[in-house]
C-alpha cells in the first residue's frame, strides 16, 4: 500500500514512505517504525491520521491485517539516540514519543529549521495536486524496487522517462509569505509554500538558473545552489 519496502526494514528500524492515489497524487506522507516482527508504526500529521486509517482499512482485503489508531505526544531531541530518527530539520534529530520533554526549540525555531532543510509539509507544500518528485519525495519516500503500491505506475513512468516542470527549492530572501508570486525575467515562474524572515520554500519552473536573481514582491531572492532536498 505505500511507496518504500516496509517488509526489508529489521526490528526497529524507519523508513519513510507515501500513501498515494492510483494516479500518484499525495494522500499522506508517513514515517514507518517496525516496532517487532509483525507489528508497524505509522507515524503522519495529526490531521492526516483520518485519512490514512481510512485508507488503509478500504484496502485491507489485500492482506489480513489488524488496524488501529494512535494518538501520541511527540517531541524533538537534537542529539542523543533515543527515539525515532528523522531528517526533516537539516541534522541528526530524533523524534521522541509520550516522554513528556519540555521543548528548548519554540514551534517557529522549528519552522525555520525545516525551511532551511527543504522539508516539504502537508498543507503547506503538499496536496492531493502535488507529484512526489516536484517535491523531492522521489529521493527519500520511495522504492524503484519493490512490489506494486497504488500510484507506482505514473511514478516510475516518470522516473524512466519523463521529467516534471517544477521543483521544491530553497530561497534567500529577506521577507514573503505563502502564496505569494516568484518572478524572472518578468514572468511568473513559481510561488511561495512557507517562509520565515530570511529564507522561504517555494515551487520554482526547472529552467530558472541557479544564480538567477528572482522577484518576490518588492523583495529580491536567490535560489540555495542545492535542491531543497539532498
Amino acid at each position: 500500500m505505500v511507496s518504500n519496502d516496509v517488509e526489508a526494514l529489521e526490528v526497529g528500524d524507519v523508513c519513510d514512505a507515501l500513501l498515494l492515489t492510483p494516479k500518484a497524487r499525495v494522500i499522506a506522507t508517513l514515517r514507518v517504525w517496525r516496532r517487532g516482527g509483525d507489528d508497524f508504526l505509522l507515524l503522519t500529521e495529526p490531521e492526516l491520521g483520518d485519512a490514512v486509517l481510512a485508507e488503509l482499512q478500504r484496502m485491507r482485503f489485500a492482506a489480513k491485517c489488524e488496524i488501529e489508531p494512535e494518538q501520541h505526544t511527540s517531541a524533538i531531541v537534537f542529539g542523543g539516540d533515543e527515539g525515532i530518527p528523522t531528517g526533516e530539520y537539516g541534522g541528526p534529530a530524533r523524534e521522541v514519543l509520550d516522554a513528556g520533554l519540555d521543548a528548548t526549540l519554540g514551534k517557529a525555531e522549528l519552522e525555520r529549521l525545516r525551511i532551511e532543510a527543504g522539508t516539504p509539509r502537508y498543507g503547506h507544500e503538499l496536496d492531493d495536486r502535488v507529484l512526489p518528485a516536484e517535491a523531492g519525495l522521489d529521493q527519500t519516500h520511495i522504492s524503484f524496487t519493490k512490489g506494486c503500491y497504488p500510484g507506482q505506475e505514473p511514478i516510475a513512468r516518470l522516473h524512466y522517462r519523463g521529467h516534471v516542470n517544477r521543483r521544491l527549492r530553497v530561497l534567500a530572501v529577506d521577507f514573503a509569505s505563502p502564496g505569494d508570486e516568484i518572478e524572472y525575467e518578468g514572468k511568473s515562474v513559481g510561488r511561495v509554500t512557507s517562509a520565515v524572515p530570511g529564507v522561504a520554500l517555494a515551487y520554482v519552473r526547472k529552467e530558472v538558473p541557479d544564480d538567477a536573481e528572482l522577484s518576490v514582491g518588492d523583495a529580491t531572492a536567490r535560489l540555495h545552489l542545492a535542491p531543497a532536498r539532498p
